[in-house]
């Protein structure tokens, strides 16, 4: 439970939104702890659009996402890799990774489990055999794992930031130097709940690494690599120093049709041989298309 004092003039929605120990939690689950009761006012469940008058006790009793299960659909997965213990696949721009609110069939999940039956299940039965993951927004390479043993071993790995992830980017604007480190922390934008923010100076602390391949006029094609996984690092990250991905209206972007950004590289140790594997993704079609229109 969390306990605040409340500020005058502040409608109680927008209140708890602005309060550091929230952060983590979306404005749609806030304001569905609210519709719960969860969320009391001087003793008394209240609405959200409640104008404080300041000094109220606040207290917040936070409640977890109903579990969602995977259902299998007979849906297309490309496989770059497989051994004993793992997948790997080449998620397409716009598919969902795993259910959330709102989601509950159609993503990459469904497809797995219709394609492999049992997989790992120490994400829960909503997110079976996923180690990592991609943005709906963004293509490429995903390890999946098959095996409980074979999920601890790839979560170590990333854990200790031993794996090798490298992307591909298209970005607005000419970058000047040839190669660049962000370490700039990351933390959820307090005001627009859906986004990351790397503008606080406060958040968690994330690497960015970044290579020119080639310069157009307007835009420029860059390799990434990051040493974290933070949500949206990398768009986050390349919007902070002015030069968005392309696409990504959510951080600075004109609309296009999709997000230039692409999981192009995954390297880790496969827990089934104990050997170094790499994969790589190729570019989509429609990123390729779009390089040579440039």
């Amino acid at each position: 439970m969390f306990c605040f004092t409340g500020e005058t003039g502040k409608r109680l929605d927008h209140f708890l939104l602005l309060q550091k120990e929230l952060t983590e939690y979306s404005r749609s689950r806030i304001q569905s702890w609210i519709k719960e009761g969860r969320v009391q006012v001087n003793g008394s469940a209240a609405k959200a659009s409640l104008v404080l008058r300041g000094g109220e006790t606040i207290e917040v009793s936070p409640a977890g996402l109903p579990p969602l299960k995977a259902t299998p659909e007979d849906l297309p997965v490309e496989v770059l890799y497989e051994d004993a213990s793992l997948i790997a696949v080449n998620k397409p721009s716009g598919l969902a990774v795993h259910a959330g609110a709102g989601l509950h069939e159609g993503t990459l999940v469904n497809r797995l489990v219709h394609r492999f039956g049992a997989l790992s299940q120490l994400g829960g039965e909503m997110r079976p055999g996923i180690v990592h993951r991609l943005d709906k927004g963004t293509s490429g390479v995903l390890l999946v794992a098959r095996t409980d043993a074979a999920h601890r071993a790839l979560a170590a790995q990333f854990a200790g930031r031993t794996v090798e992830k490298v992307y591909l980017a298209l970005v607005h604007g000419r970058v000047r130097a040839d190669s660049g480190r962000i370490t700039k922390p990351i933390a959820r934008d307090p005001v627009r709940r859906t986004r990351m923010t790397a503008r606080l100076g406060s958040g968690r602390e994330a690497l960015t690494e970044y290579r020119v391949r080639k310069r157009f006029d307007k835009f420029t094609f860059l390799e990434v690599r990051i040493g974290t996984g933070r949500t949206h690092q990398i768009r986050v990250h390349l919007s902070s120093i002015g030069h968005p991905v392309a696409g990504d209206r959510v951080y600075g972007a004109p609309a296009a049709e999709r997000l230039f950004l692409h999981a192009w590289r995954i390297g880790f140790i496969s827990p089934a041989t104990g050997e170094k594997v790499t994969v790589e993704a190729p570019l989509a079609p429609e990123l390729e298309a779009w390089l040579a229109g440039l």
